[in-house]
């Protein structure tokens, strides 16, 4: 028997396509799976390394589907939060992508710098400048070496920008245009698709005719349509029907990003939302869903404006100008339909400001609007904005506003995966930059601790095929998420009687436990739960995509 580089024996080998568990013994030779194979079939083999998994699973790396690793990327490519969760790809994109650069987009990272050292930014910002095509990031990143596989969607947003700035209104016909040979340019760099982000500015200010007139191109290159939809809150119904009438229409292969029912007056709606979707699935359209294991939402305090208070880039005019300030403060408290007033669905109560910058506000941090707002006797939305206006950046707030209950029931749907919606860090670099959401460090072993082992909501196989080869089909990955001779060798062992999460919504930033260790394209970059260093992650991209 010819040798191989590593060799894997006595563990649980759970393959990522969903059937049971079996005892197997997988080998590693040149960053692939060389053989699979009966417990002691290589007893004989040489090899260069021999790793005894005995108490442990095997399986195959996890992909994040929605990552936020862009602007972390640039400062540490470890991805030190996600790889001790498991996490071997992280695929880019929601909302935003710092590539391509040009047309009328003002600056590649409209993203807080939260990540980067201030002298750093400049030249960061210079630098992307140069990315004129999707591809040239992507490029550059792996270029300087990061330890896991990244790819990534096209941001709607940033495509938008391009074509009319934060402009409100419909796009016009030469607009379009613009987007749809922008979009194809993407697409043949490698982009997986399309990324919607129908909350946030400038995306929410597209019509359906518009998405429909761009997902065509997605369909056409055979690409992905993901999508934080226009409402999940009590417009959720009708935000799936628009989701699902773009799908209709074009034929595009289509995801909904971190499905859910937010507030506690529409918990109610899931099963519906759920009936939907399987409705839909029964007569032929392409949909699928993601999800993360918390209560808790993740996103701006501009969240809980009105969008147009982002129009034309004036958010920080707005939320300090007079006049401005009492017609949002109006829109907010007199509720209406036209847009997703989280503040009021939610309730300020169960807002809470995470990512408070500035030492005078330092007393906040942690605590919800309503309480702070008391606290200075305002109304909670006057309060918002004067936060907003002093800090000058979209104020990271946890939301709570989902059900366990729910993200049970969502969880054991066949058409459900797993991501994080969260970048990669280092816990010991976030001292004085607010607090994380915790599923940035347990959304995974969160789920194989939680609600596998200790609750018996899903059987471990289904979590690993949900985290895995669910997501590797979806983005039309062939040798990636299973573990199969000739795929990748992105491979895991973690105990699975203490794999936990142990980051919680008032102690964000702690690493999850037992994950041992994890291989990228047969290079170890977690050994014994310490990371190796080792940046052996590849730039992927859209099937069928130059190389």
């Amino acid at each position: 028997m010819s040798g191989f580089d590593i060799i894997l024996v006595g563990g649980r080998l759970v393959d990522g396509t969903g059937n049971p568990w079996v005892y197997a013994d997988l080998a590693i030779a040149d960053g692939a799976i060389a053989a699979v194979a009966p417990p002691g079939a290589f007893a004989g083999a040489e090899s260069g390394e021999r790793v005894d998994a005995t108490g442990h699973v095997v399986c195959p790396g996890f992909i994040d589907i929605q990552s936020h690793s862009i602007v972390p990327f640039l400062a540490d490519r470890r991805s030190l939060s996600k790889v001790t969760q498991g996490v071997t790809t992280e695929i880019m994109g929601e909302g935003w992508t710092p590539a391509p650069f040009g047309g009328r987009i003002t600056s590649p990272f409209p993203e807080a710098w939260t990540f980067v050292d201030p002298a750093e930014a400049a030249a960061w910002d210079e630098r992307a400048r140069g990315w004129s095509r999707f591809g040239d990031w992507l490029a550059d990143l792996e270029e300087r070496g990061v330890s896991v596989n990244v790819g990534s969607f096209l941001g709607h947003g940033t495509l938008r920008e391009y074509a009319r700035g934060y402009e409100l209104g419909e796009a016009t016909p030469d607009e379009v245009a613009t987007m749809r040979r922008v979009l194809a340019e993407a697409m043949a760099d490698g982009a997986f698709g399309l990324a919607t982000a129908l909350i946030y500015p400038p995306s929410c200010y597209a019509t359906t005719a518009e998405l429909v007139a761009l997902m065509a191109v997605v369909a056409e290159a055979r690409g992905v349509h993901i999508t934080h939809m226009r409402s999940e809150e009590t417009r959720i119904l009708e935000a799936l029907e628009e989701t699902l009438e773009i799908a209709r229409r074009t034929g595009v292969a289509t995801e909904i990003y971190h499905l859910k029912a937010a507030g506690p007056g529409n918990w109610r709606l899931m099963p519906e939302v759920i009936a939907r979707i399987d409705a839909a699935r029964a007569a032929g359209i392409d949909v699928t869903c993601d999800m993360y294991p918390y209560v808790a939402a993740g996103t701006g305090l501009a969240t809980v404006l009105p969008p147009w208070a982002e129009a034309d880039g004036k958010l920080w005019e707005n939320v300090s100008e007079r006049e401005s300030r009492a017609r949002i403060k109006e829109e907010i408290v007199n509720p209406s339909d036209a847009w997703e007033n989280l503040g009021v669905s939610d309730g300020p109560e169960n807002v809470v400001l995470a990512g408070l910058l500035l030492p005078e506000h330092s007393g906040y941090v942690g605590r919800s609007l309503a309480e702070v707002a008391a606290e200075r006797g305002q109304h909670w939305a006057d309060t918002a904005m004067d936060l907003l206006a002093a800090e000058r950046q979209n104020i990271f707030c946890f939301y709570f506003e989902m059900s366990d209950a729910n993200l049970r029931l969502q969880m054991r749907q066949p058409w459900m995966k797993f991501a994080t919606d969260a970048g990669g860090v280092d816990p010991a670099s976030m001292a004085g930059r607010g607090l994380l959401h915790p599923r940035a460090f347990g959304t995974y072993p969160r789920v194989l601790g939680h609600y596998v082992r200790d609750e018996g909501v899903i059987p471990l196989e289904d979590a690993v095929r949900k985290m895995s080869s669910a997501v590797a089909d979806r983005l039309g990955l062939r040798d990636r998420g299973l573990l199969r001779a000739g795929m990748a060798a992105d491979v895991v062992v973690f105990d699975p009687e203490t794999v936990a999460d142990r980051a919680t919504f008032a102690d964000p930033h702690q690493l999850s436990v037992g994950i041992r260790d994890v291989w990228v394209n047969g290079q170890r970059v977690l050994r014994d739960g310490e990371h190796t260093g080792a940046v052996p992650g590849r730039w992927l991209r859209r099937p069928g995509s130059p190389s």
